[in-house]
């Protein structure tokens, strides 16, 4: 069959690919080789997919069901299979196998969950609650000698990004001189060391059959809970910002999400205001203006 990127996929990996990279072309060609070596059936690509790989639902040889997932080399997925090979399918999709495709990009073969049901879902404060619960099972220790990226050396290079972003539109550089300042204050005195899985959000937490949710799509880092948590603060951005009451709202919820998982509220707050503000900014940067207004109103609320 042919593998048709998801025109998600093809707009997120515009914006982001370096000149002269040909991922997306040669990805039909690393699909078909990945699915014959292995005598997969293909039932269908996953649509709309997700933003930085495709997802392909299959079954292996033997009948079983199952996910074949390729993504570029840029998309760190060595990086995701460490995590997953770590967790063993606590509180995460269990890894079948690393199909690795040398320099065209990491093949994973996933567990089959149920791909078009997540906690998003739900009632919003179920929602909240079921993607806590499924959190708290993945801050585990990393591995001795781990491949991660640490949040300090990510936040790093997010912070040279935001700068440029202020240097050109100085109607940020107000909010980023404070998401600079704040993420300056909580590396100085890092509390704890976790791996965490980067990217965590509600839309990332499937429904599952061995446990009732479980996350996907891991961009790994290894730092401190808070860092992790920050990006669940701002879900469903889009209604926060519809409600009157929606700064009070986000300051509930903080308090709520921190009480209930044991973290630092005001080291919550600070990191929700950092990835908010450097979301708002890359959002800027590659066009998604609505999106921009939204998360650096949002940043303006902390």
């Amino acid at each position: 069959m042919a593998f048709e990127p998801p025109r998600r996929l093809v707009r997120a990996l515009g914006e982001t690919a370096p000149e002269g990279d040909d991922w997306l072309a040669k990805l039909p060609e690393v699909a078909e080789r990945a699915v014959a070596q292995r005598e997969f059936a293909v039932e269908r690509v996953q649509v709309p997919g997700g933003r930085s790989s495709l997802v392909i639902l299959v079954r292996t040889a033997e009948g079983a069901p199952a996910v074949l997932k390729l993504a570029p080399r840029r998309a760190r997925p060595e990086g995701e299979r460490a995590a997953l090979a770590h967790w063993g399918g606590r509180g995460a999709v269990q890894l079948r196998e690393d199909l690795a495709e040398g320099a065209e990009g990491g093949v994973l073969l996933l567990e089959r969950l149920h791909p078009d049901v997540s906690v998003r879902s739900l009632p919003e404060a179920k929602a909240l609650l079921e993607a806590a619960g499924t959190l708290r099972r993945l801050w585990v220790e990393p591995p001795a000698s781990h491949p991660f990226e640490t949040v300090a050396e990510r936040t790093g290079r997010q912070a040279e990004a935001m700068r440029a972003g202020a240097a050109a539109d100085a109607e940020v550089a107000p909010l980023v001189d404070a998401a600079l300042a704040v993420r300056a204050e909580l590396l100085a005195e890092p509390p704890e060391r976790r791996l965490l899985h980067g990217t965590f959000r509600q839309s990332k937490v499937l429904a599952g059959d061995r446990m009732p949710w479980l996350a996907v799509g891991p961009d790994p880092v290894v730092g401190e809970s808070a860092f992790d948590l920050a990006r669940l603060v701002r879900d469903r951005v889009e209604d926060l910002i519809a409600q009157p009451s929606g700064a009070s709202t986000t300051r509930r919820r903080i308090k709520r999400l921190a009480e209930s998982l044991e973290v630092d509220q005001e080291r919550l707050r600070g990191w929700t205001l950092f990835r908010a503000v450097e979301s708002g900014v890359r959002a800027r940067r590659v066009g998604r203006e609505q999106d921009a207004e939204l998360l650096l109103e949002f940043a303006g609320w902390l």
